[in-house]
């Protein structure tokens, strides 16, 4: 069965630079073997992204890279804005407004602590839940 975990930031940190989040999870995804993909809302996220994976943790180094290169498969990480079309992978983690159309075993929902942002996250729990996911939440 495919799960669901939604991540409700609610610490400082997280809440000044959700993108924060985004890293952790990847950095335990890449520590864990699990080639991962994120789906990110435009194209100025996705550059930010891969900046900060880059400079948040002098101690990791993340394989990762902007989505549509020829050796896409081979990077840990894969970073997709809308448009680029990226195979599916075993993890993923969305950032945009929608559920991802795709197979995925598991799918990290990171939520900023912005109202519309949790509404927004309501309206993807009910349709993961319609879909057959188990579905966990978190407090960051």
């Amino acid at each position: 069965m495919p799960r669901a975990d939604f991540y409700l930031i609610d610490k400082p940190r997280f809440r000044e630079q959700p993108l924060l989040l985004v890293c952790e999870l990847a950095k335990k995804a890449f520590a864990g073997g699990q080639p991962t993909l994120i789906l990110t809302r435009d194209f100025a996220q996705a550059e930010a992204l891969d900046e900060l994976l880059w400079a948040f943790d002098d101690d990791a180094m993340i394989p990762h890279q902007l989505a549509g290169d020829d050796d896409d498969e081979q990077t840990a990480v894969l970073i997709a804005p809308p448009g680029v079309d990226s195979a599916d992978r075993p993890l993923l983690i969305n950032l945009r407004e929608n559920c991802p159309a795709g197979h995925y075993q598991r799918v990290l929902e990171v939520v900023a602590a912005d109202p519309a942002e949790r509404e927004g996250s309501r309206t993807r729990w009910r349709e993961y839940q319609r879909l057959g996911f188990e579905l966990h939440k978190y407090d960051m």
